[in-house]
Formats: structure tokens, sequence, C-alpha cells
């Protein structure tokens, strides 16, 4: 699934929002979520996963 899928899943279950509009909501999200663990936070969507940002060696 690609964000573009995402988008298009989101447009077709909540009548009234348009493409754009549901944009927004997908990269609101991926953006709240690339903050919160640039920020050393942990993700956790109950149900989906969590995820962190772990340190490896190169």
């Amino acid at each position: 699934m690609t964000r573009i899928d995402l988008v298009t899943t989101i447009q077709d279950a909540i009548e009234g929002l348009n493409r754009r509009q549901c944009e927004v909501v997908v990269n609101s999200i991926f953006d709240s979520i690339r903050d919160a663990l640039a920020s050393g936070e942990k993700v956790e969507l109950r149900g989906f996963g969590s995820f962190k940002v772990r340190a490896r060696r190169s």
C-alpha cells in the first residue's frame, strides 16, 4: 500500500472530503509520526504496531 492508496481509501470512506483534503490528512499523520520519532519518542498505533528509532552500526 502506498501513500496514494491511503489517500484513495480515505476519500472513498469519508464522503465530502476531496482528494486534496485527504492528502493533507495522510501527510499530517506521517509528518506527526516522523516528528515524534525524530524527537526520540516511541510511536504506538494500537492494533497496528509500535515504532522507535534504534541506533545500529553502519
